[in-house]
């Protein structure tokens, strides 16, 4: 079975300060299972892999290093979202329409959610997806 990979797990995986069980757990599933993410997740990773360098938390090379791993990991990206559904949670739950993406991603596909995100988690359990906690 498939789960939805929001960013906030897959850059724990970058960054050696930031280790995270549910993160672990989901790295280990990519093992067995594929990934879900919406069209915005690469560009939301290579961002915060910006900041990172900027901050001196990553250097330029781990950055590319990390981003090749990530480009040989069973990860879809999906290009269909139901942008109707992702209005209409961001509004229900105040959330940014980035976390919305990985939401609506998780009800429509009926998969478990991988997050670190506290605003999207609570959104999630109102919604009733089920969140991929530690351990998997």
């Amino acid at each position: 079975m498939a789960f939805v990979l929001d960013a906030s797990i897959a850059l724990t995986w970058a960054f050696a300060d930031e280790e995270q069980p549910v993160a672990k757990n989901a790295l280990n599933r990519l093992g067995r299972e594929d990934a879900l993410v919406p069209t915005l997740w690469w560009f939301e990773v290579r961002n915060i892999l910006i900041i990172g360098e900027r901050k001196g938390r990553i250097a330029e090379t781990d950055t590319a290093a990390f981003l090749h791993i990530l480009a040989r990991l069973p990860i879809t990206v999906d290009h269909e979202p139901d942008e109707t559904q992702m209005l209409l949670l961001s509004r229900r739950h105040k959330l940014t329409i980035y976390d919305s993406a990985y939401l609506e991603l998780a009800l429509r596909t009926k998969t478990h959610l991988a997050t670190l995100d506290k605003a999207l988690i609570a959104a999630a359990k109102v919604e009733n997806v089920t969140l991929a906690e530690s351990p998997l």
